[in-house]
This record gives structure tokens, sequence and C-alpha cells, in this order.
């Protein structure tokens, strides 16, 4: 049975009445019953109230597992990424967590997933960034389809010569 959610207050006075219960006589599956609990964390409680007083039936929250970078390799991270992608070989200005996670990898050894490095990014102030729409993108998005119908119109195919444009030829007629 999962510890129930609840304030640290609410926990420690549910393990307060529980023992209080004991206290009264009753068996540990009687407590456990009333407060709505397994009689092994009675019992656990009691234990750690007779070892260390009333103080041991405090809640103490678990610090989970320990971070892969420590303070300074955090900090250092963090001047890394603000020179840029650029300046780590890639090609655009826009750090993804899969190139943040091999930075990380590179210079400090440690292997990281990319939804981790989302959290580890959170944790120092970072926040995801949406890239600004290149200019020949938003071009495409909105122009594309117009100059298609004209080009149908007037006779003629695009070919696309590269990323930022295209060239017109006219249409051979068959024969």
């Amino acid at each position: 049975m999962p510890r129930l959610k609840g304030s640290a207050d609410m926990l420690e006075d549910r393990r307060r009445r529980a023992l209080a219960l004991w206290d009264t006589g009753l068996s540990l599956n009687e407590v456990g019953r009333r407060i709505n609990c397994a009689a092994s964390s009675v019992l656990r409680w009691l234990r750690a109230r007779r070892r260390g007083g009333p103080e041991a039936l405090r809640v103490r929250f678990s610090p989970g597992r320990p971070l892969k970078l420590g303070a300074s390799q955090r900090c250092r991270l963090v001047k890394l990424l603000v020179k840029g992608p650029q300046t780590h070989g890639y090609r655009t200005q826009l750090w993804t967590t899969a190139r943040i996670a091999e930075v990380i990898r590179r210079e400090f050894g440690v292997d990281y997933h990319r939804d981790d490095v989302g959290r580890l990014m959170h944790s120092l102030n970072w926040s995801p960034q949406k890239p600004e729409t290149r200019g020949v993108e938003r071009w495409k998005r909105k122009d594309w389809s117009r100059v298609k119908k004209n080009a149908a119109r007037l006779g003629v195919h695009l070919v696309f010569a590269d990323e930022s444009g295209f060239l017109l030829a006219p249409l051979v007629a068959k024969t």
C-alpha cells in the first residue's frame, strides 16, 4: 500500500493517531484497519518511536537521485551554451535537447537522455524556445500556393533551384 498523499503535518498526525491507538491496547491489525494502512507500517512507526522518540515520527522527504552534473559543471554548461550552437559546430542557432545532451557528453563525459536535458535546463532557468521562422519558410508557407496557381495560368512550371528560391521555365508543348 503506497504512502498516502498529503502535507507532512497530515502524515505525521496520522502516525501519531496510529500510535495513540496502539497505546490504548489495540492490535497492529486493528490500528491498521482504523487508520487505513498496513499493520507493518504501524509496526515501523512504533519501532521508530522507540528508537528516536516522537521526533522519529516526523516526515522526511527523500532527496532523490543525485545529480549527474555538480554545481560547478552546471555553471560551466550554461557558459558553454551561452556561446551558441554554432560555436559547437552546429549549422543553426537553435539549441535542441539532443544537441545539449551531445555537448554534455563531449564536455563532461556524462550521458543524458534528451528528456532529462529538458528537466536539467528547466532547473537552470532556461526555457524552451521556438525558433523564428526564416523568411524563405514564411514565403513558401504564405505565397507558394498563389505563385503555383499563377504559374499554371501563365503556362510555366516551377523548378526549385535551392533553398532560397525557384526558377521559372516555359512549359514545353507536347507534340
